[in-house]
Formats: C-alpha cells, structure tokens, sequence
C-alpha cells in the first residue's frame, strides 16, 4: 500500500465495515469480507483477481487509470459521450430521479435472479437429501444381505483356507 501512498489518481485503503465504515460499506454493496473494489468511486467494480501483491499490482498497471467520465469524456465511445452530455443537460433532481428508477430496475433483476437461483438451491438441497436417502436404503440392502448370505463369514473362511494352502 506504501507503493501508493502519494498517488494523485490512485486509492488504496481499508475500511472496517463494522464499525464507522459501516455506510460506506453499504453504499457500496460490501457483502463479505475481505472484498476488493475498483474503478470510478462512483461506480466500484468487484475485483476477483488474486489476492498477493503481485497479482494486484498486475491488474493495476493493466486495468486501472483515468475512464471515461465527465473528467474525461476524451476516453469515451461516441456513445458515452452522448450519455454525457444528456445527463448533464438534466437538473440535479432530474437525474438523481432518473438514478433511483435506474436502481430499482437493476434491484427487480437482482431479486427476480435471487429467488430463482434461491429456488435452484432449494432444489439441489432436495437433490442431496434424496441422494443421502438412497445411499441409505443401498447400504442398509446390502448389510441386509451380506449378513442373509452370510458374506463375512464367507470371507473369513476363504482367507482361513488361503492361509492354509499357503503354509
């Protein structure tokens, strides 16, 4: 971290998310821990690189800079430039309206995904149980006839005769 210390452009920290940094954390979906974020402090990125010095170091000099932005609309599509310049014709309530009805629609997904993936558990739960119970019935069968048959004690005779022949 030493390494970046004086960066004007580049921030590295730690925050505690369980105590003062606790809204920090959650404006920025911090959900686990430890979690790396990246990119434009208005937009952080979940970082899923490795997690030794040389890896991090790595995706920085490859991934991390100045991005397209109002600060630097000379990076961006003609696209995002576009975008640009229409949000910025907004007024300040225009966009941080056009911000929430933009987080709702990306909340509906992520719930509509949550309960589907919550259900794709719920089902591979079921899956394991059933498969658990089967492996019981199976194990139960075959101690069941192993013993009808007398499979032990059969083994026990052949291994005495091997012994036998053997001497």
């Amino acid at each position: 971290m030493d390494e970046f210390k004086d960066s004007k452009t580049a921030l590295v920290a730690d925050v505690d998310c369980t105590a003062g940094g606790q809204s920090l954390c959650e404006t920025h979906q911090v959900k686990g821990y430890p979690t790396i974020k990246h990119g434009d402090p208005n937009d952080l990125q979940d970082y899923n690189g490795g997690r030794d010095f040389a890896s991090l170091q790595s995706f920085a000099q490859e991934n991390l800079g100045p991005t397209c932005g109002p600060d630097n609309v000379d990076l961006c599509s003609d696209e995002d430039k576009a975008l640009i310049e229409k949000f910025q014709k907004m007024d300040p309530d225009e966009l941080d309206l056009a911000i929430e009805e933009a987080d709702n629609k990306v909340k509906k997904i992520e719930e509509k995904s949550k309960k589907a993936v919550d259900g794709l558990n719920k089902k591979i739960q079921d899956m394991q149980k059933n498969i658990e119970k089967e492996q019981k019935k199976k194990d139960d069968a075959v101690k069941k006839e192993s013993k009808k048959i007398g499979l032990r004690v059969m083994r026990a005779v052949a291994a005495a005769k091997k012994k036998k022949e053997e001497l």
